[in-house]
């Protein structure tokens, strides 16, 4: 994990620059703050670059920070009792995590970057303190709350019952909304497929070479693939009529 080194130049700090020019202010928590108050804050914020299957924080951990995902992709595994595996969430670009910092709760799951990763290390008692004067702040903290819930129930619907060619084409779709527009998608290694969805490396292989077969997958490196989402979406009306 890369720390990026803050230091002021100028009339206003370079991180304040960034983030007034960040692509994904508008979705991430400070898009509820002016430029005033980006000032304010931007001394206690930091930038981390990280390399695929590094770890950004392990289950058990302290939470003394949040994260906002400026690019990349993030897993969060646990084991069960017997010791399986297993992915049970993904979040991506803009989505922010590690909100168990906030009740000062460790961490429930491991997360692991799956691509590179570019964030912003958000201290807990920055939030804290904001939070007594920025009434939007805290409307945008339950807000991001509430879509982590979402996405976790969505999960448990969509990715971890029913037929396993469906659970497949849903990782995938779920994969595209993770991804800019136009760009591959990160493609997971056979393991992780099974991982996230409770299935046999075996069947996760199979399944995938079939979704190349019929051209709906097409590999474009190691970890990556494009997906043809019209194909994809007609796929999965085709298997929820089944």
């Amino acid at each position: 994990m890369a720390v990026m080194p803050i230091d002021r130049a100028g009339t206003r700090h370079p991180q304040a620059e960034a983030c007034a020019r960040c692509a994904v202010r508008s979705q991430s928590l400070f898009g509820a703050l002016d430029e005033a108050g980006l000032d304010r804050i931007h001394t206690r914020i930091e930038g981390l670059d990280m390399a695929p299957d590094e770890t950004l924080y392990a289950r058990g951990g302290d939470g003394s920070a949040l994260y906002t995902i400026r690019t990349g992709v993030v897993r969060f595994e646990r084991s069960t009792a017997r010791g399986d595996r297993r992915i049970v969430r993904l979040a991506g670009r803009g989505d922010l995590i590690g909100l168990e910092a906030l009740l000062q709760r460790p961490h429930a799951d491991d997360a692991i970057a799956c691509t590179p990763l570019q964030l912003c290390r958000i201290p807990r008692v920055l939030l804290d303190e904001l939070g007594q004067d920025e009434a939007a702040l805290t409307r945008a903290l339950m807000q991001r709350w509430q879509d982590a819930l979402d996405q976790s129930e969505a999960w448990v619907a969509d990715l971890a019952t029913g037929p396993a060619r469906r659970r497949v084409l849903r990782l995938l779709l779920r994969l595209t909304e993770l991804t800019e527009p136009g760009q591959p998608i990160w493609l997971p290694r056979r393991e992780d497929i099974g991982a996230m969805l409770d299935m046999a490396i075996e069947s996760a292989s199979r399944f995938v070479s079939q979704l190349r077969r019929e051209g709906l997958l097409s590999i474009t490196g190691p970890r990556s693939a494009r997906v043809d989402r019209v194909a994809l979406l007609q796929a999965i009306e085709a298997q929820d009529r089944s």
